[in-house]
């Protein structure tokens, strides 16, 4: 079976939340693969992880930016094959300095310690492109070690030039960073662009 096939077939089955984390010490045993969900606050998270397992609430949508501030565990296939980690949303102006930092070194120290944490895909608005925050997180990345896929979401809300163009400068930036994965994802949760390439890329990282 062709592995965007295989991985659609599984994402049809069961998808189920486990828990969500506000510490570390509330993480699930590391028992399974993990792929963790990065990005900017309102880049698409919750969208992109309810568009690649087929349902319309797994993950939360907020009009509220900074709004998870916790590790949100889901746990994929019967019996479980890995895991999804829809992490906590970065760069928002309005949450406190002691937010800010706790979710620092809530998200530094989950990357450094997760030995079980096989890739983590990392959402750039196809609007915006990468932003110094965006940055920030790449480096993150690159200091512990977690080699990470850019994922572009909102593909369709600009013109097809545009996106070439933000697409170039996305793979150029990625190039520049020794973890980051050397292909660019290009999707939409709302017309479903990529979104079976990027299935069957997460079902390929998870090595399942």
């Amino acid at each position: 079976m062709a592995l965007e096939e295989r991985a659609r077939a599984l994402f049809s089955g069961r998808v189920e939340f486990l828990k969500s984390a506000p510490q570390l010490k509330f993480l699930p045993d590391p028992d399974f693969p993990e792929i963790a969900f990065c990005g900017r606050s309102n880049v698409g998270k919750s969208s992109l992880l309810n568009a690649l397992t087929g349902r319309k609430s797994l993950a939360r949508t907020s009009v509220t930016p900074g709004r998870t501030q916790e590790l949100n565990y889901f746990e994929v296939g019967q019996p479980t094959l890995f895991r999804l980690v829809d992490m906590p949303g970065y760069g928002f102006a309005k949450a406190p300095p002691k937010v800010v930092e706790q979710w620092r070194r809530l998200v530094r120290d989950f990357l450094r310690g997760r030995v079980v944490l096989k890739r983590a895909l990392l959402l750039i608005d196809s609007r915006h492109g990468i932003k110094p925050v965006d940055t920030e997180m790449m480096q993150m990345l690159d200091e512990a070690a977690v080699s990470y896929r850019v994922v572009l979401t909102k593909a369709d809300k600009i013109k097809a030039s545009e996106l070439e163009q933000v697409v170039a400068q996305t793979q150029a930036a990625a190039r520049k960073h020794i973890a980051a994965h050397p292909d660019v994802s290009v999707t939409s949760s709302e017309k479903g662009l990529g979104i079976a390439a990027l299935r069957g890329a997460v079902l390929d990282d998870a090595a399942v």
